[in-house]
């Protein structure tokens, strides 16, 4: 799977998977392969790689797919403290330490996928920013903090072909 950022708008791309081209919205800072905390850059020239998924049950249904998928809880949480020891790792609420709610009001995360970005083991020196995720995009396409967004149809079909194997190559 590649995606290809607009020439028009650095924080839109399009995704090239199973000869289709998708819509999908990328970072507020566009590609980058220089990707820090809070810059709001999806890391671009390198292979990310999908580990799990997680969905809310109280809104859709379970995803299709061969990827292991979680049902998200209200105490769900994700760690984007760069000095905490949970830093880029799921965590449960209430948390100390700066994270982000997975029950979203929104429905961004109603389904999403755990990208291997800084993981297993968060490289606070070797890469940067957490919870590099593949989500449901806004309305519009609007820029995420980094991650890579599409809408809930696009996410359901190309969940049919994604495997913890599958490559996905952002291109700066």
């Amino acid at each position: 799977m590649r995606v290809h950022r607009q020439p028009d708008d650095t924080r839109k791309g399009i995704i090239v998977a199973e000869n289709r081209t998708i819509l999908c919205a990328l970072g507020r800072s566009g590609p980058s392969v220089f990707k820090r905390e809070g810059d709001g850059a999806t890391p671009a020239n390198r292979y990310l790689y999908p580990i799990s998924g997680f969905f809310r049950a109280d809104r859709v249904q379970r995803p299709k797919s061969a990827l292991a998928f979680e049902a998200l809880t209200p105490d769900d949480g994700w760690c984007d403290a760069p000095a905490d020891a949970n830093y880029n790792m799921p965590v449960k609420l209430p948390f100390g330490a700066s994270h982000e709610v997975m029950t979203r009001q929104d429905k961004l995360y109603d389904i999403g996928i755990i990208l291997d970005w800084n993981m297993p083991v968060a490289g606070r020196k070797r890469f940067g920013g957490s919870a590099i995720f593949f989500h449901l995009c806004k309305p519009g396409y609007t820029p995420t903090e980094g991650c890579i967004a599409v809408e809930e149809a696009d996410m359901r079909w190309l969940l049919q072909y994604m495997t913890t194997d599958t490559r996905i190559f952002v291109h700066r």
